[in-house]
């Protein structure tokens, strides 16, 4: 019995030693394609493989170019002669109780810019006639006063555009053309020349001021009020400025100051003492609800406070 055993042992060593042998011989071409598959390098090699190598830059993106015309360079900006009419700027007097009332009236805004963030300022009245234009202009020259600071002033009235006018300058191109894609924005801004007639006070400060005109909108004025193009140039020339002043339409008559009103930060809403009816400036306030109304301006009062009396001093003297 043991030898039986012992010859069945035997055979079976030698067919495993055969079986050993021909695998080793065996091409690599014969070895089945399950287990080329599972082998774990052939894994690795299937996950990590690089694809054919290609310059560095080729895989680099570019970030996007800003639009033409977003940045600005101040000091390209044209000059052009103005011949300012003075007796309707009190904001470039030395004394006197209208400059007090515009220096109030900057107190009070860096007040409110003191509490929440505040550049771009549009002024409107509830009807014509109520002397918003004569504020705007008065205010922006008030602010430039103020640490030489650099204001910019838009007339956005591109219905009855009057501030050229009283800056004594050229009216187009304005912001019509360039809401309407006429004219980048360098081209509608204007600074004076060293030979404004405006007197030393007007030499010395309407440099500060950067000015863009309300070119001729016509009846095309409410669309273009609507215009993106607009949020574009506040947001393109806020950096480069400590103030935007906006001079607008009235509110009730035509709809252009609610549609410019979106870009601002504030709105100044501007009455006019015995003639601005409470109904009309109410009204006035309610077009404007969805903006930030920082408060009324009563304009053309004639009482208006004596401030010289007021501190026991004459103001004109030393």
């Amino acid at each position: 019995m043991s030898r039986i055993y012992e010859a069945l042992q035997k055979a079976e060593s030698e067919r495993s030693l055969e079986r050993t042998e021909e695998r080793r011989e065996a091409p690599v071409s014969e070895v089945p394609a399950s287990v080329a598959t599972h082998a774990p390098v052939a894994v690795a090699e299937a996950e990590y493989e690089i694809p054919e190598t290609r310059p560095v830059e080729d895989l680099y993106v570019e970030p996007p170019v800003p639009a033409s015309g977003s940045e600005l360079n101040l000091s390209g900006i044209v000059r052009r002669h103005w011949t300012p009419a003075l007796e309707q700027l009190p904001a470039l007097l030395e004394r006197g109780p209208a400059v007090e009332q515009f220096r109030s009236l900057r107190s009070r805004i860096y007040e409110m810019r003191d509490i929440n963030p505040l550049k771009t300022i549009l002024v409107t009245s509830g009807m014509p006639q109520e002397g918003k234009s004569f504020i705007s202009i008065n205010l922006a020259l008030s602010l430039a006063r103020h640490k030489n600071s650099k204001v910019l002033l838009i007339d956005g009235d591109m219905r009855r555009f009057t501030l050229h006018q009283i800056l004594g300058c050229e009216s187009q191109p304005g912001l019509a053309e360039y809401l309407a894609g006429k004219v980048s924005m360098m081209d509608v801004m204007q600074r004076s020349d060293a030979s404004t007639e405006a007197g030393e006070v007007g030499k010395a400060l309407l440099p500060s001021l950067t000015f863009i005109a309300g070119g001729n909108g016509g009846d095309k004025a409410a669309d273009l009020s609507g215009s993106p193009r607009f949020g574009e140039l506040i947001r393109a020339a806020a950096p480069y400025f400590d103030w935007i002043i906006v001079d607008s339409s009235p509110v009730l008559p035509v709809s252009d100051a609610v549609n410019l009103a979106r870009s601002c930060d504030g709105v100044l809403l501007v009455a006019r003492g015995g003639v601005t009816k409470y109904p009309v400036a109410q009204r006035a306030q309610s077009e404007l609800k969805a903006s930030n109304v920082l408060g009324f301006v009563l304009n053309a009062v004639h009482e208006a406070p004596q401030v010289g009396s007021y501190y026991g001093y004459d103001a004109n003297k030393n």
